[in-house]
């Protein structure tokens, strides 16, 4: 069977930078070729973060930040290009998901910004991007999209399966040997844990989730903190930065509380909801795959499994797919999935009238 190249790009609520893939969809499970990551510098990150509310010319700002998201996106593209070793002329498409500023599907739209048109002129390959907007027309959150996907890598036909991926939020797929497949953003992963980290010790991330793990939970808090409506929705349900943000956190704490209490605090937060989504939609799962930059967080990890135990828990590296490249790669079997006129969401997760096809196309 011939070689079909797509390249994934994928920048999540995180916004350290783009992962870029490079993998042969030709068979499944995919086959990577490469990867490449390239960082966000600090100006943007914060013109990003800013854009995630409301800001005096914020029209204009969008658009410049787009272009300079599509510049770093032809950066990746690049750069797995050379690692590969491979012509741009040999890929089929470019999967570009953009960056999300705004996800209010509850108000009938949701943003990202990345200026596929100028993509494409910038690499000179086919760009599929803007997924989100037709399932969102059709009645869907237009979130999550990842489990389609994770069906195709990591569903089993001896097993009950869980994909969760831990980036800015935290979303779980449940993959049955028999019967519709579940998805859904279940809270906070990273995103508050990140800003709170940055505060107080300038460091972009808890590494291992070693400061956390050094201290100890307060109760009241955490009790405060769950309980917050959108932990008690029923599935369908999608959510970002609109809710899980500092604002949120500052309405939380009451002031005087020790901040590495409360980095540990917020650890619980995301575990404690995560392990509670599973055991009320999940059930019957007999494995939890991890992926996301939250599966190299060892604290983390090491709370979840005893809160999900006896489910097992791994790494989605045990089954091919690196945790950090997954979300990339999905994006790459998205842009697939348009190009062939077949669908990319599934309505059981996003609550859509039905399937459709997903992404605009952007010729070279």
């Amino acid at each position: 069977m011939s070689a079909e190249l797509y390249i994934g790009l994928m920048s999540g609520t995180s916004l350290d930078g783009v992962d870029a893939v490079l993998t042969d969809l030709s068979a499944s499970p995919p086959r990577l070729l490469a990867s490449a990551s390239v960082p966000f510098d600090a100006a943007l990150r914060r013109e990003l973060l800013a854009l995630n509310s409301p800001r005096d010319n914020e029209i204009e700002r969008a658009a410049f930040a787009g272009n300079t998201l599509a510049a770093r996106y032809a950066e990746a593209v690049a750069a797995v290009l050379a690692k590969a070793g491979t012509a741009a002329g040999a890929v089929r498409a470019v999967g570009c998901h953009g960056q999300t500023v705004r996800h209010r599907p509850e108000r009938g739209y949701t943003t990202q910004l990345g200026n596929a048109a100028l993509l494409a002129e910038l690499t000179g390959i086919r760009v599929v991007a803007d997924f989100r907007s037709r399932d969102l027309a059709a009645g869907g959150q237009a979130a999550p999209l990842a489990p389609a996907f994770h069906a195709a890598a990591f569903a089993s036909t001896t097993e009950d399966r869980a994909v969760l991926n831990l980036g800015g939020i935290a979303n779980l797929s449940y993959l049955p040997r028999a019967g519709k497949i579940a998805g859904f953003d279940s809270g906070p992963a990273n995103c508050l844990l990140d800003l709170w980290v940055a505060r107080h010790l300038g460091a972009a991330h808890d590494a291992n989730g070693g400061w956390a793990a050094g201290g100890r939970a307060i109760p009241a808090l955490l009790e405060r903190m769950l309980a917050e409506p959108y932990f008690a929705l029923a599935p369908p349900k999608s959510t970002g930065r609109d809710l899980f943000n500092e604002a949120w956190l500052r309405r939380m704490l009451q002031g005087g509380e020790e901040p590495q209490a409360v980095q540990t605090t917020l650890l619980e937060l995301t575990v404690r909801t995560v392990a509670a989504a599973v055991t009320l939609y999940c059930t019957g799962a007999q494995r939890l795959i991890v992926c996301g930059g939250g599966a190299k967080n060892e604290a983390m990890q090491e709370r979840l499994r005893e809160l999900i135990a006896p489910m097992k828990l791994e790494p989605s590296g045990r089954h091919g797919i690196d945790p950090q490249l997954v979300e990339a790669t999905a994006f790459a079997w998205l842009a697939k999935q348009a190009l062939d006129g077949k669908p990319g969401n599934l309505p059981s997760v996003t609550g859509a009238r039905g399937a459709r096809v997903l992404g605009a196309v952007y010729p070279a």
